[in-house]
């Protein structure tokens, strides 16, 4: 089950030539994705900053998702497949539990920033911009993670 995607080839667009700027462009598109998350969950702080409109303890969902984004990113995709990597703590092994873990730090603060809205804005029917905003800041946090890990890779199909 590791390896099911292995040999999916993604659809090739014709009218667009990524060519060598495929790197470039998922990199910017990964960091404004980045920026406006953040932008946004600092825009709720500053215009709700009583811990009564938001609690400020919210803010460790972004913070995780931040960590999170840069274990994943750390990882190249050689090494977590193992080509011609075999130093480190464990190795292959190691680079795969590290990726594993970042995943499981950014999925559960998406899951967090849910339960944030849902919990404390939807139900009690309260001013729902700040749950919004938490939300907003790790979804789009999980976005630029998937874009400039995935976006990246310059072999699509053999």
């Amino acid at each position: 089950m590791a390896g099911f995607l292995d040999n999916f080839c993604w659809p090739e667009f014709e009218c667009i030539d990524w060519g060598e700027s495929r790197n470039t462009i998922a990199s910017i598109v990964a960091g404004v994705l980045f920026f406006t998350g953040w932008w946004i969950i600092i825009v709720a702080a500053v215009v709700y900053p009583t811990n009564k409109d938001m609690n400020h303890a919210f803010h460790t969902c972004g913070v995780m998702s931040t960590i999170a984004f840069f274990m994943i990113n750390a990882m190249s995709n050689g090494q977590v497949q193992g080509d011609g990597y075999s130093e480190g703590c464990l190795g292959r092994t190691g680079a795969r539990i590290w990726l594993f873990i970042g995943f499981k730090l950014m999925f559960g603060s998406l899951i967090a920033s849910m339960w944030i809205l849902f919990g404390t804005y939807v139900v009690p029917k309260a001013n729902v911009y700040p749950g919004l905003a938490v939300l907003l800041q790790n979804a789009l946090i999980f976005f630029s993670s998937l874009i400039y890990k995935f976006g990246r890779t310059e072999e699509l199909c053999a």
